[in-house]
């Protein structure tokens, strides 16, 4: 695609951004620690503690990268992820070229969805 070959230009960023749900987990023992010849060594056994989502975003031609860890991922999560990205991180853009995959969030209902809730900014 065209697209990736474009240089660098400020006022049309090229971010990458991306989504994927974490869960988290708790060790049950502590690991027994490191002695001569032998590696720290760990307990299969694990406690769930709960489940996160991340949004990634990334900056190829420039190297910047950041993650943002929210609770879900909903319609209304992903739109709120893209004011932020427009009134914070480029507010001087003319255009922001965003590349993402197809996911059902990513949509022009996220948009009004987000408007005209009262979640706060």
């Amino acid at each position: 695609m065209e697209v990736y070959t474009r240089p660098y230009d400020p006022r049309f960023p090229q971010v990458c951004m991306d989504e994927v749900s974490k869960q988290l987990l708790r060790e049950t023992r502590e690991p027994l620690p490191m002695e001569p010849g032998k590696p720290e060594r760990r307990d299969h056994e694990y406690e769930r503690g709960g489940v996160v989502n991340l949004f990634l975003f990334c900056e190829p031609l420039r190297g910047k990268r950041w993650v943002d860890v929210t609770e879900r991922r909903t319609r209304v999560d992903w739109a709120h992820q893209i004011k932020e990205l427009v009134d914070d991180r480029y507010p001087d853009a003319e255009r922001i070229v965003l590349m993402m995959d197809n996911l059902n969030t990513h949509s022009p209902a996220s948009r009004t969805d987000w408007r005209y809730t009262t979640r706060p900014s």
